[in-house]
């Protein structure tokens, strides 16, 4: 915690500029309601995006940097820049906050390292379970933590669901064929500093798969949109998908109309050019 008393550097944030930026009108109370429309906001405005890594660049923690990005410069960013940047929100409003880490999934049952950033809030005596940076199959709402919820969010169905042999929670999200688990994680406490490591080893690592491609999602009530590289892919809720190659120069419109995603020149220029390559 911060001489402030702020943990998760709150006193830094704008305010009001985060708060425009998601399009969040309500009252200022830490209560579950404006919960739910500030993680609503915050994904219906802010997309997935690894843009900064491909262009070989730094993925920058520090609060200035972040609202720089994300709400000044109207980018997207990867799940340690838009949890970092909620949580201050959160914290400036008074909610108390916690990270915590995971271990992706994405339907299979290995053991992966820690490297995904989502966070608990602590609400009326209740904990939930609030992730605005896991791209294209996100929550668009909080969620109880609680084994056997499952909720109605848009089109899309998520659960929760507790393993007894690793004691683990599971993140789902339910598929034509049933549930899949998004990831798997624990309530130990995380922290900036873990972020940070962790930030490192995503944003630099050749086996990352954010440091050789472009990764762009976002996810909506109704669809789900991802482009990964050159492929451009809109999923429905009836899991129906329309696929399609783009080429470098349709890309930095693309990330506008689709992703809400807006490049200044010399980067939209970069990027097609990377792809073009």
């Amino acid at each position: 915690m911060t001489d402030s008393g702020f943990a998760w550097g709150g006193d830094q944030l704008d305010l009001d500029a985060y708060l425009d930026r998601i399009g969040y009108e309500g009252d200022r109370e830490p209560t579950l309601e404006n919960l739910r429309k500030l993680h609503a906001g915050h994904t219906a405005s802010i997309g997935f995006e690894n843009i900064d890594i491909v262009l070989g660049r730094p993925i920058l923690l520090d609060l200035a940097s972040l609202q720089s990005k994300m709400v000044e410069q109207r980018r997207g960013g990867y799940c340690y820049e838009q949890n970092l940047l909620y949580a201050a929100a959160l914290d400036r409003l008074g909610f108390a906050v916690s990270g915590l880490g995971a271990r992706i999934r994405m339907g299979e049952n290995k053991t992966r390292a820690v490297t995904h950033a989502l966070l608990k809030v602590e609400v009326d005596g209740a904990d939930w379970i609030t992730d605005v940076g896991f791209g294209g199959e996100a929550l668009l709402e909080p969620l109880p933590l609680r084994a056997g919820t499952e909720a109605r969010q848009g089109n899309w169905t998520f659960g929760l669901a507790y393993e007894q042999e690793t004691g683990a929670w599971v993140l789902r999200s339910l598929h034509e064929d049933g549930w899949f688990d998004l990831y798997a994680f624990g309530t130990e406490p995380r922290f900036a500093a873990d972020y940070t490591v962790f930030n490192h080893y995503i944003s630099t690592h050749p086996r990352s798969p954010f440091t050789g491609r472009m990764v762009v999602q976002r996810p909506y009530p109704e669809r789900r949109s991802a482009l990964i590289g050159r492929e451009f892919t809109r999923t429905r809720p009836d899991w129906s998908r329309e696929v399609r190659e783009v080429t470098p120069e349709e890309i930095p419109d693309l990330l506008e109309t689709e992703f809400g995603i807006f490049l200044a020149a010399r980067d939209a220029e970069a990027l097609v050019t990377f792809h073009r390559e």
